[in-house]
């Protein structure tokens, strides 16, 4: 017989051979993630460009990826003359395994019963009351390995890939921690596993109306949202973002020297990181395993495996999201794109967090409705928003006269070519006598 009500296992009071299994399932669920997010990826692509995609190997071409997996280990692995071998060769590992790493404290479900024994277990690894700034802490581990793969190298489009790619996992993990704020202010904690429990269902009180909503912080925080969304993109260095693998400028960045089982790490390790930021986001923002409503209102939806479908449902979506950018949008300039986070996502996160702060205050000690403060100061922001990207009114330009000297090339100990608005003397000169020439032949 079962109980009326599952016990909740915790975490940390699982057995050896428990624990075992759930490892063993989180790096067998993302190799195989791996392999199905390249092959979508580029089925979907192909269709976006009117195409086929890989449909040879396997049902559908799904084994099309493992075969390009087998083919990278089974490749020459070449070391360039002048590289730091050592270096060169920890470099994929230290992206690779934080990857891996990260997963561990991601809740897939709640507590469940394992088929065919009386133990009961939750559906994540474990949980930390600082879960959230693990994931980052973890995550941020990959930036040396890129860094330190660009510097071995020995290359000079190798080492400006890294440093690119440093610059810019900087700039954007100072946003993303930014627009996690405000889900450690409204869920009271850091763990995922609460900040899943606080996405629950929710009845506004608005102007006498009853009105249930779903307790997404998706839709009640909407700002840190899209402010999390595109930083999550620029973390993990893709298209529009993929600067620090800018073919056109750098070959392949960070990447040029490397091959092989080396390379096919630092390509693991993307994939990884992808699932990694869109399980965040899941979490944090999509209520994590919980069912999506209607869906919620069938009493079995967030019991049992099932919320393992909706997590993964969510999941999925955000993969997509990745794939249709890539297949969408051309590639930034680096300081356009350096711009939009330092100029643009920082100062709006910060705003952002007043306003939150200030709306939790001000809901504490007074009658007012949060809801109703919140929303009015996401409209507030949202104008502040749209008010910067209105383009200034163009200031005259003042032509440029000549002083009557002669134009030094040399003046700043740097050769400058000289302004297009200024005419000078020996410039005319030049002109006058090419002129004649020309009027003579």
């Amino acid at each position: 017989m079962m109980p009326l009500a599952v016990p909740d296992a915790g975490v940390g009071h699982d057995p050896w051979w428990v624990i075992l299994i759930k490892v063993l399932f989180i790096f067998v669920f993302l190799v195989v993630l791996t392999l199905f997010n390249i092959w979508w990826e580029r089925r979907v692509v192909a269709r976006m460009q009117h195409r086929i995609g890989p449909n040879v190997h396997g049902p559908f071409g799904l084994l099309q990826s493992l075969a390009d997996g087998v083919k990278l280990m089974l490749k020459e692995d070449l070391m360039p003359k002048g590289v730091d071998k050592v270096v060169f060769v920890l470099a994929p590992a230290i992206v690779a395994i934080p990857a891996f790493l990260t997963f561990a404290v991601i809740p897939f479900g709640p507590t469940v019963k394992i088929p065919g024994t009386d133990v009961y277990t939750r559906l994540q690894l474990t949980d930390l009351p600082v879960s959230v700034l693990y994931v980052m802490a973890v995550a941020s581990i990959g930036i040396y390995g890129i860094v330190l793969g660009g510097w071995s190298s020995n290359s000079t489009y190798s080492l400006l890939g890294g440093l690119r790619s440093s610059a810019q996992m900087i700039s954007y993990e100072v946003a993303m921690g930014l627009a996690l704020v405000t889900v450690f202010l409204f869920a009271g904690s850091l763990s995922t596993s609460e900040i899943v429990a606080a996405q629950g269902h929710q009845t506004v009180h608005w102007f006498g109306a009853s009105i249930p909503l779903p307790g997404w912080y998706a839709f009640l925080l909407f700002p840190s949202f899209v402010i999390y969304v595109i930083s999550m993109v620029g973390e993990t260095n893709r298209a529009p973002f993929d600067l620090p693998e800018a073919e056109g400028e750098l070959v392949a960045g960070f990447l040029t020297e490397y091959s092989s089982i080396k390379y096919a790490m630092f390509f693991l390790a993307e994939y990884i990181n992808m699932a990694t930021v869109s399980a965040l986001a899941t979490t944090l923002f999509l209520g994590g395993w919980r069912a999506p409503w209607p869906i919620s209102l069938w009493s079995g939806a967030n019991s049992g495996f099932w919320p393992v479908l909706w997590f993964m449902g969510k999941l999925m979506c955000f993969i997509f999201f990745y794939i249709w950018l890539r297949g969408t949008l051309p590639r930034l300039r680096y300081d356009q794109f350096m711009k939009l986070g330092w100029k643009i996502l920082i100062p709006v996160s910060l705003v952002w967090i007043l306003l939150v702060a200030t709306v939790r205050a001000v809901g504490r000690e007074t009658n007012f409705s949060r809801t109703t403060l919140l929303v009015a100061a996401a409209i507030v922001l949202v104008i502040a928003i749209v008010s910067m990207f209105v383009p200034a009114k163009p200031k005259p330009e003042k032509a440029e006269v000549a002083d009557g000297k002669d134009f030094d090339a040399f003046a700043g100990g740097f050769p400058v070519p000289p302004p297009m608005a200024v005419t000078t003397p020996s410039q005319s000169k030049t002109d006058d006598s090419l002129s004649k020439e020309g009027s003579r032949g």
